[in-house]
């Protein structure tokens, strides 16, 4: 046997339950004829009888006693693949989400995140994950939903929204000796400073245009994430150069005092990033609309593939 007609298994089933092919015609919507053509073909395929007219109504034959068991399993089976919708309900999800972001969106977006999922979706789960060099592989085999910050490795070949544009700013201690109302290009050269060693692409952006520039910094910290730094620099006098979205988060949380960097350094976009096979999945569709929603800056553009140019 190669194939069967699942119609006919939905006929075998009622026949064996009202024990009549005329009952089962009335319970099947069909005509009498058409369950006869249906038990006939059922018996040709089968080999055997199925079912015998008796004294009590159409009764099953051994075979067909035992057939009973596996068809109820084919057409419950069948019910639930047609039943099954590519729908996601976030209020009674219990969904694990990974997603890799770096040490400032997490200060930046967990918190609201936490929030909006308490209210929204109390049993979602996230699991953070750094940005590594293995990123594209993770979100290209499910282990990673989402990459979340500036990362222009992903911009050919991986999904992206733009969230938003972001800036430099210059940080120091708000007991720093030297500095307090202005930080001039000159303290930039002659001060100390704490940079960040990981963390994304955005040092690695100061780093290039400094060098393009022509310009010189005294680095005598190298620490691995910008939160860390920040929290030294408050009771140093080192300076700090960081995103300014982190530097709005770090006010009022320490004695801090934060400056324009005294010469211009390029904006980059902050993204979230997915790959193709998730793309049309509803429940990471539904946590990149919250993301964007959470910290989107303006209107957020239309999902694009990226082709190796900035969105």
């Amino acid at each position: 046997m190669n194939s069967i007609d699942i119609r006919l298994l939905s006929v075998f089933e009622e026949i064996y339950k009202t024990r009549s092919v005329t009952a089962a015609a009335a319970a099947l919507d069909l005509g009498q004829p058409a369950v006869s053509v249906a038990l006939s073909k059922l018996r040709h395929q089968f080999g055997d009888p199925l079912f015998v007219r008796t004294s009590k109504g159409m009764e099953p034959t051994p075979f067909g006693e035992g057939l009973v068991r596996p068809v109820r399993a084919a057409l419950e089976s069948l019910d639930q693949v047609m039943g099954h919708s590519n729908v996601f309900d976030p209020a009674h999800s219990s969904r694990t989400f990974r997603i890799c972001m770096t040490d400032i969106s997490q200060l930046v977006l967990l918190p609201k995140l936490w929030e909006m999922l308490r209210r929204q979706a109390p049993n979602i789960h996230i699991e953070i994950l750094p940005l590594t060099t293995d990123i594209a592989r993770l979100l290209e085999s499910g282990e990673a939903d989402l990459a979340l910050g500036f990362m222009p490795q992903l911009e050919a070949g991986f999904y992206q929204n733009q969230l938003f544009t972001q800036n430099f700013i210059c940080m120091v201690s708000a007991n720093h000796p030297r500095i307090q109302h202005e930080l001039t290009l000159h303290h930039f050269a002659s001060e100390d400073h704490a940079v960040i060693s990981s963390s994304g692409s955005a040092p690695l952006l100061i780093d290039q245009e400094i060098t393009r520039l022509g310009l010189k910094r005294r680095i005598t910290l190298k620490i691995p994430n910008f939160i860390s730094a920040a929290l030294v620099v408050e009771h140093t006098d080192l300076i700090i150069t960081i995103p300014e979205r982190l530097g709005d988060v770090l006010h009022g949380r320490g004695a801090l005092r934060s400056f324009p960097v005294p010469f211009q350094l390029p904006q980059y976009e902050v993204k979230q990033h997915w790959h193709e096979r998730y793309h049309n999945d509803p429940g990471t569709q539904w946590l990149r609309r919250l993301i964007t929603e959470l910290l989107s800056s303006s209107r957020a553009p239309e999902d694009l593939q990226g082709t190796g140019n900035r969105l």
